[in-house]
């Protein structure tokens, strides 16, 4: 069967494509695309640990089965962050509110 892969993140810059068909066994589940791309791609092992998936848009486990013309989006965890006030506007000028944000 075939399905439709999406990168995004680090996965894209590092495989170089946004997008790609797989062509999967019959009965294939999530995992089994996470390792066909482990093996594809052993160069960066340690993303696929903490990857997240979607199928069709919506968040998936690993044991989900796959289907022909399923659209699976690889998400890789994202590091690095902004530190920093800003200014969120509410309806009215009246109702700004500061926010202190920190991400890591």
């Amino acid at each position: 069967m075939r399905v439709r892969v999406l990168y995004f993140g680090v996965l894209k810059d590092v495989f170089g494509r946004g997008v790609e068909e797989m062509e999967l066994a019959e009965g294939a589940s999530v995992a089994d695309l996470i390792g066909a791309c482990r093996e594809r791609y052993a160069g960066v092992r340690e993303i696929w640990d903490s990857m997240a998936v979607a199928v069709n848009q919506e968040y998936a486990r690993a044991v989900v089965v796959l289907r022909e013309g399923d659209e699976v989006a690889l998400l890789p965890p994202v590091s690095g962050g902004w530190e920093g006030e800003d200014e969120i506007q509410g309806p009215s000028p009246s109702t700004a509110l500061r926010v202190r944000m920190t991400t890591v």
